[in-house]
């Protein structure tokens, strides 16, 4: 029996590998797994219930070690493709000269700041302060610190399947960690905008709503609101695009209560878009923390936030910050050239293109196969939501995973998300072609027809 055919468990994270079915691997593979627990631990997972094993990635594809190519459609850090020959050489340049944190003078980082800052609008982009850290787990972990010493509250609202990071923190208010990551007493949770369920046109002031009440919930409890803070294109809630006008009646409640509106860009920034740079920018609103990570050194560890001058203030007088490797020497400079990259090969308006046919594509598959209930979607991010039936909309766990293994027995990469896992979520590099897109399209059709 093909192991895209065992029963799905959902567990504790989608598409997880189930160890309970070790037995069904080769014998490689089964020792190679038992190493890994034995060395790492019980706390590390594996995707696929056929884990996949790595040796080398190049642009949009990965390699095994027999050789066997998989077409990557998922990892959204090496944004600009694996082992891009410019940042490799501007890291290893870097390297060669000097490796050195931020409390000395280097013109790098500034050059860096100066250009990353000229991406955001309005007082953000005029006079916006750059903070680094090394992963976006510290980035959003900075940002709460900023929000709460600001506003004097406590209180963070997110929406009600968000992942902002790992840090005793962050995990306090990412519920999609699962029942055993306890969340905050002061953290409270509002649904996502579900364009699929909610109307379109009334979400805006729908998620405005749901984000007063909790801030009432919050005030009758003795607390306040610090901050609201949302993943711009609800990545772990399920990949919620559209309507764009959901930012602005959020920051108006949030702001009106003594509260900041924090942008998590870390998967949704650096043109993944397809027509903005940063996911907010889609909303026409301007956040006061722009938080950041994963594709910003593509692959190398290099995070941080962009905040408001007057939201820093009081942070910056009464506290200082340092991250020994955050914002380093070499970071920054894999950090530049993947900017250098997006912008030089015009790698957003590559994943509007090239995203535009992944998405006409996904819309015809949608027109022939009933398990697809809805489908979205913007530049290199797409969502298609499986259900058991159109009119009840119930969400379909098995088959999407089914799906999902489906395509890495086709060599083809993807994850599932939502708080069912019942919904394919695929990211792909920004610097795919046509080829990449009509394999992926190839093996989403196949999958289907084999159902």
């Amino acid at each position: 029996m093909s192991n895209s055919n065992i029963q799905a468990v959902r567990g504790d994270m989608p598409n997880g590998f189930n160890p309970a079915n070790v037995d069904r691997l080769d014998p490689a593979a089964r020792e190679h797994i038992q190493r890994r627990i034995d060395l790492l631990g019980p706390a590390y997972r594996l995707f696929y219930n056929e884990p996949v094993g790595v040796v080398r990635g190049k642009g949009a594809y990965l390699y095994d070690k027999d050789g066997n190519e998989y077409l990557d459609a998922y990892n959204n850090v090496v944004s600009v493709g694996h082992c891009h020959p410019r940042v490799i050489a501007a890291i290893t340049e870097q390297m060669n000269k000097l490796c050195s944190h931020t409390r000395y003078m280097q013109d790098g980082i500034l050059d860096y700041a100066e250009q990353l800052r000229a991406t955001a609008d309005g007082e953000m982009g005029a006079e916006g302060h750059l903070m680094f850290t090394c992963s976006g787990s510290e980035a959003n972990d900075l940002a709460i610190r900023i929000a709460r010493h600001h506003t004097g509250n406590t209180g963070v609202i997110v929406t009600a399947e968000a992942y902002h990071g790992n840090s005793a923190t962050v995990a306090a208010f990412s519920p999609s960690l699962g029942i055993n990551a306890k969340l905050d007493p002061f953290v409270r949770r509002v649904p996502a905008p579900d364009s699929y369920r909610i109307p379109r046109e009334a979400l805006g002031r729908y998620m405005a709503d749901q984000v007063a009440a909790q801030i009432r919930d919050i005030q009758r409890h003795g607390g306040g609101v610090a901050a609201f803070i949302a993943d711009c294109l609800f990545s772990s809630d399920g990949v919620f695009c559209d309507p764009v006008d959901v930012f602005g009646p959020i920051a108006e409640v949030v702001r009106k209560a003594g509260g900041l509106f924090i942008a998590d860009e870390v998967q949704s920034g650096f043109g993944r878009s397809g027509t903005h740079f940063w996911g907010h920018q889609r909303h026409a609103v301007e956040p006061d923390i722009i938080t950041m990570g994963k594709p910003m050194g593509n692959g190398y560890p290099v995070a941080g936030l962009m905040v408001r001058p007057e939201v820093v203030a009081s942070f910056g007088r009464d506290m200082r910050y340092f991250n020994t490797f955050g914002g380093n020497s070499v970071a920054i400079a894999a950090a530049q050239a993947t900017l250098d990259v997006i912008t030089e090969e015009q790698l957003m308006a590559n994943a509007n293109r090239v995203g535009s046919l992944i998405m006409a594509g996904l819309k015809d598959l949608a027109a022939r196969y009933e398990h697809i209930g809805d489908v979205r979607g913007t530049g290199m991010y797409f969502a298609v939501e499986l259900v058991k039936d159109r009119a009840s909309k119930t969400p379909d766990m098995q088959t999407a995973l089914r799906l999902v293994n489906h395509l890495r027995e086709k060599r083809v990469l993807i994850s599932a998300t939502g708080p069912d896992a019942s919904i394919l979520k695929i990211r792909p590099p920004l610097i795919w072609t046509a080829r990449e897109a009509g394999r992926l399209l190839d093996a989403l059709e196949s999958a289907f027809d084999e159902l």
